[in-house]
This record gives structure tokens, sequence and C-alpha cells, in this order.
């Protein structure tokens, strides 16, 4: 092969690579806020808190579901987007009680 067909070395993760890299993550991130949502219904029983963390494993379902699909921009935006808003969403409610 001639220097010449040889193109730049290509830097980064494949597309297969970042699609299995978010699935993991959304799987973590999945079996992080069940346990969360376990812990926090130990100490306040709310349809609120059931309510805010159930809409985080549905965004985390739904980013393993895109990046199975080979969204992985999309996933990636759902998953920290999603999560970040249900969190800070029933962090806000339980800080008014």
């Amino acid at each position: 092969m001639s220097e010449a067909n040889t193109g730049p070395e290509r830097r980064g993760l494949t597309p297969r690579q970042a699609r299995r890299v978010r699935i993991a993550l959304s799987a973590a991130i999945m079996i992080a806020v069940a346990a969360t949502l376990v812990l926090r219904l130990g100490s306040t029983h709310s349809v609120l808190t059931v309510g805010f963390y159930g809409i985080a494993l549905i965004l985390s379902g739904s980013a393993l579901v895109l990046s199975r699909a080979g969204r992985t921009r999309w996933a990636t935006l759902v998953l920290g987007v999603g999560v970040a808003v249900a969190v800070v969403a029933e962090w806000a409610v339980a800080s008014l009680r």
C-alpha cells in the first residue's frame, strides 16, 4: 500500500464502540436510578417521588433503545437532560416540604 492511499489516522471511538458505551452508561444510570428510588421510598412515601424516578427510568430505557438504533447523540441528550430534570424536580419538590 502506498502512502497516498492511507487516510488520516482515526481517533476516538468507532460508531459501534460509541453505541456500546452509551448502552452501558444508560444501563448503569438505570440501575442507579432504581436503587435511589428504593432508598427514597424507604424514607419518603410519595407519589411524586415514584413519578419522577419513574420518568427517569423511562428516559434511561429510551436512551438504550436510541443507542441500539444508532442514535447515540440523541440518546446522550435524552439521558443527560431527562434524568437531570427528573432528579432536580424531585429535589425541588422535596425541599418545599
